[in-house]
């Protein structure tokens, strides 16, 4: 049976970044109240700093549920976890839903191993959970393929991604959101698994800048991960937007 969706007050953290404002559009949409934390002043936008504590007390008081979409790549993903937890269990039980990433346990990077010790703090802080892991955003995916295509020949790993869409996840989040707490959520991934070299080829036509591909093979621990399938979520290509698609529509906008 699905679990019961109800009226809430939502919170969402790093609501202004690539994937909160995506998660709060929806919101929106649905006409749910909706209210944002930031560190940045804007309209419509609760000021508050998760590193500091600075204005956190304010804005969880009164939610029914938290998105917790702002992160860190510097070490303190624990510590803002840590602050929100702190402040949650102050305001009441909200359910708190927070975006980790497919492979968190599997691939031995220093940012997949933040946000799974992550998940054990939400998993263990007694407040109603739901711990949503997504794969690769498409921007990100993007972001790395565009950097290595400045070089004069484009190194390809052979390992593969299954990008997903930042709207396709804020989807699953606000469902998410509105129902009962599922503890650690089924995987969330993109409708496609492709290698690296069909990635570059898929950028390079909607471009037009197209580079040799040399394959390669990058020793270390991460490598033999990602090569494994460790990032992978293949039973859950839940995701609509394909790479491609997420491609075209950024060339239709300039």
């Amino acid at each position: 049976m699905a679990p019961e969706v109800v009226d809430v007050r939502i919170l969402v953290t790093g609501g202004t970044g690539q994937l909160g404002s995506a998660v709060v559009a929806r919101l929106r949409a649905a006409d749910e109240e909706v209210r944002v934390l930031s560190r940045r002043a804007g309209p419509e936008v609760v000021r508050g700093d998760l590193r500091t504590g600075r204005g956190i007390d304010s804005a969880v008081a009164g939610v029914d549920a938290v998105v917790h979409c702002a992160t860190d790549y510097f070490g303190r993903e624990t510590q803002l976890a840590r602050t929100l937890i702190e402040a949650a269990r102050w305001a009441g039980t909200p359910h708190l839903v927070y975006v980790s990433i497919v492979g968190v346990d599997r691939v031995p990077l220093g940012y997949y191993r933040a946000k799974h010790e992550t998940e054990q703090l939400f998993a263990t802080s007694g407040l109603p959970y739901t711990i949503q892991r997504a794969t690769q955003f498409h921007g990100l995916v993007r972001a790395i393929l565009t950097g290595a295509s400045r070089l004069p020949v484009l190194p390809v790993p052979r390992i593969s991604f299954q990008p997903v869409d930042v709207r396709d996840v804020a989807r699953r989040l606000t469902g998410q959101a509105l129902a009962d707490p599922a503890g650690r959520a089924p995987d969330f991934g993109g409708p496609e698994i492709l290698t690296v070299a069909e990635l570059a080829r898929a950028l390079g036509e909607a471009t037009g800048r197209h580079r040799r591909t040399v394959p390669v093979k990058v020793p270390g621990a991460t490598f033999r991960a990602y090569a494994g399938g460790g990032h992978l979520a293949p039973g859950h290509r839940e995701g609509e937007i394909t790479f491609r698609e997420y491609l075209a529509e950024r060339a239709d906008h300039g």
